[in-house]
């Protein structure tokens, strides 16, 4: 019988505050994070794509969800009251 190694969970991304939008995942919070954002504002007025491309050229195996999932952030740090049925990241694909 293997045992696998628990993976350590990344507690400062989950208390962040982009895991208050809704279907954000950890490791996109993480990004976030690590681009030097901590507040969903501060997301406003960015360009989706260029912080893919920060992203990208940290981790080029950076899988293409992970843009969808930051047009989806940005939309939400924008928008006053976020339609909910925007709030997916499938609703972002090009």
């Amino acid at each position: 019988m293997i045992k696998r190694k628990k993976e350590k969970a990344d507690v400062e991304a989950l208390n962040s505050h982009f895991m208050r939008i809704p279907r954000m995942d950890a490791s996109t919070a993480r990004d976030l994070l690590d681009l030097g954002f901590s507040r969903i504002y501060e997301l406003a007025g960015r360009s989706p794509e260029a912080l893919y491309e920060s992203l990208k050229e940290k981790n080029p195996d950076i899988p293409p969800l992970k843009l969808h999932l930051l047009r989806m952030a940005v939309y939400y740090a924008e928008a006053s009251d976020p339609d909910p049925r925007k709030l997916r990241p499938e609703v972002w694909m090009d």
